[in-house]
C-alpha cells in the first residue's frame, strides 16, 4: 500500500505520528542508519516493528538528540524500519528508509518523553524528466553512487526523475543542515535541482 493510500485519498488526512528529532535531514528514498539506545525511542521502534508503522524524522531546530525533547522543524520525512539488529545490550541498530514528507500541525510530549505530532502529508512531486540540468546532475550522481557504494542507497534508482536525483544530491553533497532542510521543504523538483546543479557547477564538479 503506498503512502497516499495509507493517508487516505489526496494525502491531506491528519494523523498522529511519533517524531524522532535528529541532527540530520532525512529525504524521501534515503537510507538512514540509526543506533537507538534511549528507552523512549527503543519503545517507539518496537511499536513500529510490531505494527509495521512508520515514524517521523525531523531536523532539530532547538535542543539536542539526547535528553529533554528537542524542538523539531515543521517539515520532516516519514521513515520505515527496513531491518534492525540488537548490536549490543541496550542498543538497537536500525536501518530506516525515507518515505514521503509531512508537515507538523501540532505536537505534544507523552509520558515517556516521546514527541507525538499531528501531521499531514505533503503530496509527492510529479515526475519531471525534462528538468533543466537533469542529465548533467544525474551523470554526476551515477559516478558518486558508484564511488560510495550502491548498497548505501535504496532501490529502485531513478536517474531520469528530477525529484529522485535532487533528493539524492541533497543527501550526499556537503551542504549545511539548514540548507538541506530548505531543500527538503521545497515542493518544486525543478527548483531544487536547479539549486543543486548550480552548486555542482560552482564547485567545478560538473
Amino acid at each position: 500500500m503506498d503512502l497516499l493510500s495509507r493517508l487516505g485519498g489526496g494525502g491531506r488526512k491528519r494523523r498522529e505520528l511519533p517524531i524522532f528529532p535528529l541532527g540530520t535531514v532525512l529525504f524521501p528514498g534515503s537510507v538512514l542508519p540509526l543506533r537507538i539506545f534511549e528507552v523512549r525511542y527503543m519503545d517507539m521502534a518496537r511499536a513500529c516493528l510490531r505494527e509495521s508503522s512508520p515514524f517521523g524524522v525531523c531536523l532539530i531546530r532547538e535542543g539536542q538528540e539526547v535528553g529533554a525533547p528537542a524542538v523539531p522543524e515543521a517539515v520532516g520525512c516519514e521513515a520505515r524500519i527496513a531491518d534492525c539488529d540488537v548490536e549490543e545490550l541496550g542498543i538497537l541498530k536500525v536501518r530506516a528508509e525515507g518515505l514521503g514528507r509531512f508537515r507538523i500541525l501540532s505536537t505534544e510530549v507523552n509520558r515517556q518523553g516521546l514527541i507525538m505530532g499531528e501531521v499531514e502529508a505533503i503530496d509527492p512531486e510529479p515526475p519531471q524528466p525534462d528538468a533543466p540540468g537533469l542529465a548533467e546532475s544525474a551523470e554526476f550522481l551515477r559516478k558518486a553512487i558508484a564511488g560510495i557504494g550502491e548498497q548505501r542507497f535504496a532501490a529502485p534508482f531513478a536517474f531520469d526523475d528530477a525529484s529522485w536525483v535532487g533528493f539524492r544530491l541533497a543527501e550526499i553533497l556537503p551542504l549545511r543542515m539548514d540548507v538541506k532542510q530548505k531543500l527538503l521543504e521545497l515542493t518544486d523538483a525543478s527548483m531544487r535541482l536547479a539549486v543543486l546543479h548550480k552548486f555542482l557547477k560552482q564547485q567545478e564538479l560538473i
